[in-house]
């Protein structure tokens, strides 16, 4: 009897997917759990597996089909030599259409009306017809009675009037392409991404301040403790890390910031979910590290090194993606010196951090030559105020400027 493989259960929100590609095709022999067809989400790609040893059936679903969650994607029998793939029947051909004369086109609105006048102004056989019209007398306009009242002729002069045509719009010219250029259809996630990000700057007050971080004594600690980090946890110690735990300090200061927008309510919460971004082959998602706040160093890493490798291998799961409060994202990493990230909505900040460079600064009346790093927060207005922004980021700086002060929590 023929097993039915349908659309699964795809996460929190979830509801449809794309058919990105056919690992398997129709009259495949295939092994239980072996991936036969990729689903592309507004978050990740999502492999479906056979549910047990079989021959494929036919594609019910095709590549760039989009399907509910509990929709039919193909069939398996199970066990069995393959069998050639049973041909779809084809679809009856649909009577052309009777030819029909063409509907008559909707009659356009009448003339604009004039100020309004009140309906006492009319006479009573005009508002009766105008009742029976379903007019107003501002519709009609000032009638040619005494004193300006709508007679009976003015109504019916109004119904006789021609509709005022408009004009259609004219149709967007279509794009000529250059030879030379390539039009490609953008990706499900990469649309997702596009318009997230403009639904953010839609609905947020964003707005951004900015710090710069002297990493001398970060960069002091992963020296002196850095082999003992590898050989104990087996992952290195990282920056990520210590901006991780910095942020997760001044959050429980400053919660607002750790805080969302619900309506006309704001949800306050005493947790720490915190997103991390991370680039992918399809554009850069925000995997979130639940409850970061019971996490160490270690703990910390090992997720954010999971999250990247799961990322570049496109298996993270819908689950990793979703409900963070705050974010963190490193341009760093490609070389950006200074930027303004956008929130990830409906979070209500995000922190941006950027290249390290040595620049010469001044230290107790002298000229040295540090490690410094510019920090970015982008924050929502609406319920974040400037001083709390503000002193938010100088805290995370007070944090990894000198690490000692998340031991003695100060």
């Amino acid at each position: 009897m023929s097993v039915e493989i349908k659309v699964p259960t795809l996460g929190e929100s979830v509801t449809t997917a794309t058919v990105a590609k056919w690992l398997k095709k129709a009259g495949d022999t295939v092994a239980a759990d072996e991936p036969i067809v990729e689903l592309e989400t507004d978050k990740v790609s999502v492999e479906v597996p056979a549910p047990q040893a079989g021959v494929l059936g036919v594609e019910v679903a095709k590549i760039g089909d989009e399907v509910e969650v509990g929709a039919l994607l193909t069939t398996l029998e199970p066990g069995g030599a393959a069998k050639p793939a049973a041909k779809a029947a084809p679809a009856e051909k649909k009577a052309a259409p009777a030819a029909t004369a063409p509907a008559a086109p909707a009659p356009a609105p009448k003339a604009a009306p004039a100020p309004a006048v009140d309906a006492a102004a009319a006479l009573p056989a005009a508002r009766k017809i105008m009742a029976e019209n379903s007019l107003s007398a501002g519709q009609v306009g000032s009638g040619t009675g005494k004193d300006g009242r709508i007679t009976k002729g003015d109504v019916l002069g109004f119904l006789s009037q021609p509709p005022v045509t408009q004009a259609p719009a004219a149709p967007k010219p279509a794009r000529n392409d250059d030879p030379r250029e390539e039009r490609v259809k953008m990706t499900r996630l990469r649309r997702t991404i596009a318009r997230r990000l403009k639904d953010a700057q839609n609905t947020a007050a964003i707005l951004t301040t900015f710090n710069e971080v002297d990493l001398s004594e970060a960069m002091a600690l992963r020296k002196e403790y850095q082999d003992a980090f590898v050989k104990k946890y087996g992952v290195k110690l990282g920056f990520m890390s210590i901006f991780s735990r910095a942020v997760i300090a001044a959050l429980k200061e400053f919660p607002a910031i750790n805080a969302e927008i619900d309506g006309e309510d704001v949800i306050y919460r005493d947790f720490v979910n915190l997103g991390i971004a991370v680039g992918g082959p399809n554009g850069l998602v925000v995997p979130v590290i639940k409850n970061a706040d019971k996490l160490g160093y270690a703990e910390i890493e090992k997720t954010i090194a999971g999250f990247g490798k799961a990322a570049r291998e496109g298996t993270l799961k819908i689950d990793d993606l979703a409900g963070g409060t705050f974010s963190i994202t490193n341009g760093g990493i490609y070389g950006s010196l200074l930027s303004t990230p956008i929130l990830n909505a409906p979070q209500s900040g995000i922190l941006g951090m950027h290249s390290i460079q040595e620049r010469p600064v001044a230290v107790n009346g002298q000229v040295v030559i540090r490690p410094m790093m510019y920090t970015a927060l982008s924050y929502d207005h609406r319920i974040v105020d400037g001083k709390e922004a503000v002193s938010f980021l100088v805290r995370i700086k007070q944090n990894v400027e000198d690490p000692r002060r998340l031991l003695i929590d100060v």
